[in-house]
């Protein structure tokens, strides 16, 4: 079966239409035609926003997500796939648009699979964001609490301190994945990354386009901005500033890619960790936390799994001739086994990836007993999950958001919980 759609392949907005050319579409052979047809038409209005970035709309019980709508909206979705609980469906037209939508800057917002909210204005994804952290700590932790404003910087564009396009061996495109696809949009210049980024950017698309006869594969472009130069070798050992202090990681490697806000962020989790007599940062990296909160501690111990990061860390602890620190590489398994300090005295640091913290950790964490737990995640529905697992033995003083990733879906969030007894 084959439908002649519109299809969305850029914002332009017209009258709060989304055109685009005619372009034909075959049913995938696995579609369920269950509460919707392929490509059925259907009028939402908008009451959520979920953490992915999508709209929320019900008709009567069942539930459509669409993107790049905000609340309130009345829109036309199509439907492109029914699952067990809801739909999913494209944006095709704003009946009834929010005085809150701004214009987007970037002309691929709604293709490039970047930004989510580039639609929306800045103070009010701050409040979506506040809100979306309350929700999901509620939701999967159990936990009512009021959540801290957003914390937020100057730069709602031009702050992205490191940017990784791809490029296949037919180029162009060199850009990023498209929205929900697995192919490249062509992306000249991302307005969320810098401006030194972009600007060097520009020279390394040219010099692909170039050379593409040349390529025998494909692959992914660094650029990370370090202020003074761009960095484009991703196995180099680059250095960066962070306030008065200076930490050298390898470029290709994770460190926070919003150098403008990063200060706000370490100075939070300094201040919430202080009051014990010791520091635990565990999941370390490069030592960034434990380095520069030392000077509020008796002693500190930075913990890592990854033997390079531990080398830099070590390293970063000399540069910066911060002696009461020391680093050891741990399991998740066995991370509490070479601490000399005792829970009651010792405040932890947690900052682990996405996927938050393992079950086993958790175990050892409560066992350990610490006076303080602050636990810094980039994703706050791991991070609910593992508090619903902590609750048992700590209560919750304070949750603060930091907006380190404007104009998209993600959210830097921290949590700080004090041990029961404290109370």
């Amino acid at each position: 079966m084959v439908f002649a759609v519109t299809y969305i392949i850029s914002f332009e907005i017209t009258g709060y239409f989304l055109f685009a050319s005619s372009v034909e579409f075959k049913q995938p052979k696995n579609f369920v035609d269950i509460p919707f047809k392929y490509h059925e038409q259907v009028e939402l209005v908008i009451d959520d926003i979920t953490n992915l970035g999508a709209g929320l709309g019900r008709i009567k019980d069942w539930v459509v997500m669409v993107p790049y709508v905000f609340l309130d909206e009345v829109v036309i979705a199509r439907i492109h796939k029914n699952l067990k609980n809801y739909s999913l469906g494209d944006l095709v037209e704003i009946i009834k648009p929010s005085p809150d939508r701004v214009e987007p800057e970037c002309p691929l917002f709604g293709v490039c699979g970047g930004c989510q909210y580039q639609h929306i204005k800045y103070e009010k994804q701050l409040d979506l964001k506040r809100r979306q952290v309350s929700d999901v700590i509620k939701k999967l932790a159990g936990i009512t609490f009021a959540v801290n404003a957003c914390l937020h910087g100057d730069l709602p564009y031009s702050y992205r301190s490191k940017i990784t396009p791809h490029f296949q061996k037919s180029v162009p495109p060199v850009g990023f994945l498209k929205n929900g696809m697995r192919t490249i949009v062509d992306v000249e210049q991302c307005p969320i990354a810098t401006k030194n980024i972009n600007n060097m950017l520009r020279s390394m698309r040219e010099n692909i386009l170039r050379n593409k006869n040349l390529l025998k594969r494909g692959g992914t472009l660094l650029l990370r901005d370090l202020g003074q130069r761009v960095e484009i070798n991703p196995r180099i050992t680059v250095s960066q500033k962070v306030g008065n202090y200076n930490f050298s990681y390898r470029a290709g490697e994770f460190f926070q890619n919003n150098s403008f806000l990063l200060p706000q962020l370490i100075h939070f989790v300094v201040r919430a960790s202080l009051g014990s007599k010791y520091l635990i940062d565990a999941y370390c990296g490069v030592g960034v936390f434990g380095i520069i909160a030392a000077e509020n501690f008796e002693k500190v111990l930075g913990i890592e799994i990854s033997e390079t990061a531990i080398d830099f860390a070590k390293q970063n602890a000399r540069n910066n001739k911060v002696d009461n620190i020391r680093f050891i590489t741990g399991t998740a398994e066995r991370i509490f086994e070479n601490v000399e300090f005792t829970g009651p005295e010792t405040s932890i640091i947690i900052d682990p990836p996405r996927t938050g913290c393992s079950e086993i950790f958790l175990s050892q964490l409560i066992a350990f007993c610490s006076a303080k737990i602050v636990y810094v995640s980039c994703s706050p529905d791991t991070q609910a999950r593992d508090l619903k697992f902590l609750a048992q033995k700590y209560f919750i003083e304070e949750i603060q958001p930091i907006d380190m990733f404007p104009q998209t879906r993600h959210i830097e969030n921290v949590v700080v919980l004090k041990e029961k007894s404290q109370k």
